[in-house]
């Protein structure tokens, strides 16, 4: 009985430390250090809330997924601490100069953020590195393809195979999007910029992946489904699910 005690109580000090609702808070709340526009989306995305529900923790290597607005690693590199990182990863297709500078400027002062960039259809992430990534609001973009973005067409359960090789064993995977209602899902896609919750389970399932939990805090019972997520009545206002997958140990 001493044994086993001895083994919980090695495995809870070793264990890293969840990054606490304080530090999350404050790291929310540093809005001199955050850009303006990132800041006004907060009341839309409840970002301590939703990091904390996810589980990110102190010393986390963490992916950011289409970062390179920087509103989450804005929050999370300091929440995470000098010994996390955050990578962004940024498709090829969405990145110019303007992000280019954006990206050196905001890594230049917050040593522990990087980035990396490549074809949205290959993303370059390296295996068995992140213990956390978020997808927000871009999953559904695997289902797009637009020949004059040259975006071509993507096959999800290849690009989810990439993501489920770059998680480390028990890393989490925290996806939100945006609503749709069952049909087709690239017609779907291409009209509304929306993803039926149901082939997003599907597909992380098929990928290896566990459903750890699902909220409903960004849920809007006003939303019936039907708007491209940029039309002005609904932008910034969508229906979104919550999913924080487990890659097995």
């Amino acid at each position: 009985m001493r044994a086993m005690i001895l083994a919980a109580m090695i495995s809870v000090i070793g264990a890293p430390a969840l990054a606490a609702p304080a530090d999350l808070k404050a790291s929310v709340a540093a809005t001199s250090a955050r850009s303006e526009d990132n800041v006004k989306l907060d009341a839309s995305r409840k970002p301590g809330k939703l990091l904390a529900f996810l589980g990110l923790r102190k010393g986390d290597r963490v992916a950011d997924m289409f970062g390179a607005n920087l509103y989450w690693s804005e929050i999370i590199g300091p929440a995470i601490g000098p010994k996390g990182r955050v990578t962004i990863w940024q498709p090829q297709q969405f990145y110019g100069q303007k992000a280019y500078d954006r990206l050196l400027a905001f890594t230049t002062k917050q040593p522990n953020v990087f980035w990396r960039v490549s074809p949205f259809e290959a993303p370059n992430i390296p295996a068995n590195t992140y213990d956390f990534m978020l997808i927000n609001l871009d999953y559904h973009d695997v289902y797009w393809e637009d020949a004059e973005r040259k975006i071509p067409r993507m096959d999800p359960d290849a690009w989810l195979k990439v993501v489920y090789d770059a998680m480390k064993p028990g890393g989490v995977v925290g996806v939100v999007d945006h609503i749709a209602n069952p049909g087709d899902t690239r017609a779907t896609v291409d009209k509304l910029h929306r993803i039926d919750p149901a082939t997003v389970k599907a597909d992380f399932k098929r990928a290896g992946f566990v459903l750890a939990g699902e909220s409903n805090m960004l849920r809007n019972p006003a939303d019936d489904h039907s708007l491209n997520v940029f039309d002005p009545k609904i932008r910034g206002k969508t229906d979104r699910f919550v999913f924080k997958f487990r890659k097995p140990r």
